[in-house]
């Protein structure tokens, strides 16, 4: 199952990415296959638990859930905001993925050693 959640993670990151990028096109099916890799990276990213006592690595992984929320909520403003307000959303989403992919590993190496 563990590889099954992996694959559905990368897939899901991909039309997330490829989605975002896409949008400038303004074809119709761009905001769905958006919105379906955020549902997928973000459910994927929900499944995953951590179960230790380090406070640190727990706070990161609250922010990097509630990183994967913006992402998901960002499909859902592609759809119903009039303009490009969605962005603001995604640069939230983004920007705290992107610090807990860089800190989550850290923290874990200082736990393991």
């Amino acid at each position: 199952m563990k590889k099954l959640q992996q694959t559905i993670y990368i897939l899901g990151g991909i039309l997330l990415v490829a989605g975002a990028a896409l949008y400038i096109t303004r074809w119709a099916w761009v905001p769905y296959m958006y919105t379906i890799g955020a549902f997928m990276f973000g459910a994927m990213q929900m499944l995953d638990r951590y179960t230790g006592r380090n406070l640190v690595l727990r706070r990161l992984r609250r922010q990097q859930l509630l990183g994967a929320i913006a992402l998901m909520l960002t499909g859902v403003l592609m759809f119903t905001c009039k303009h490009n307000e969605w962005i603001v959303c995604l640069l939230v989403g983004c920007l705290v993925e992107l610090y807990t992919a860089y800190r989550i590993p850290q923290e874990y190496e200082k736990e393991n050693s």
